[in-house]
C-alpha cells in the first residue's frame, strides 16, 4: 500500500450473510467516491446490518422506530485534517429492494453507501430539485463503478 492509499481508509464490517464477495468492491467505491469531491485524508466506517440493528440506531441516534436503508454520521474533528464517516447499512432493506427493483442486493447497498456519503459530503434531498441533483449523481458514480444505474431505474 502507498502512502497516498493509506490516506484514506476505508473498514466494512458486514454483519450479514452473502454479500463477503462484494467487500472490496464497496471498498474501491467509497474510496473513488472521496477521490472524486477531493478529499484526499478520510477514515471511512460501513457497518452492514440487518433490519433490527439499524431499528436500533434509528431509535438511539435519530429518535426515531423505523427500519430504514442507510444512516450516516460525520464524526468529523474539526481540529483534524482527516474526514472521518461513519455509515450503517441495511442489507434487508437492500435485498427487498434489489429484488423489488430487479438488481442485486449489491447494487443496492452501493447506492445506499453512496447516499451515505453525499450526505456527508454536503449534498441533500429535502427539496425536489436538491434531491434530483443527488439522485443523478448516484447513478452516475454507480454506473462509473460498474454497478449500473440503480436509484433511476
Amino acid at each position: 500500500m502507498t502512502e497516498e492509499q493509506a490516506d484514506i481508509i476505508i473498514d466494512i464490517t458486514c454483519r450479514h450473510p452473502g454479500l463477503d464477495g462484494d467487500l472490496d468492491r464497496f471498498r474501491e467505491l467509497a474510496e473513488g467516491i472521496c477521490r472524486r469531491f477531493s478529499v484526499d485524508k478520510a477514515t471511512i466506517s460501513v457497518a452492514i446490518v440487518g433490519d433490527d440493528e439499524i431499528t436500533k440506531v434509528n431509535a438511539e441516534f435519530l429518535d426515531s422506530t423505523a427500519k430504514t436503508d442507510v444512516i450516516s454520521f460525520d464524526l468529523t474533528d474539526e481540529q483534524d485534517s482527516r474526514q472521518c464517516y461513519e455509515l450503517v447499512v441495511n442489507a434487508e432493506q437492500a435485498s427487498r429492494e434489489g429484488e423489488k427493483r430487479g438488481h442485486s442486493p449489491a447494487a443496492e447497498i452501493a447506492l445506499y453507501i453512496t447516499h451515505g456519503l453525499l450526505h456527508n459530503l454536503g449534498f441533500d434531498d429535502a427539496e425536489a430539485d436538491q434531491a434530483k441533483k443527488m439522485h443523478e449523481t448516484e447513478d452516475e458514480i454507480l454506473q462509473q463503478a460498474g454497478f449500473g444505474i440503480v436509484y433511476n431505474k
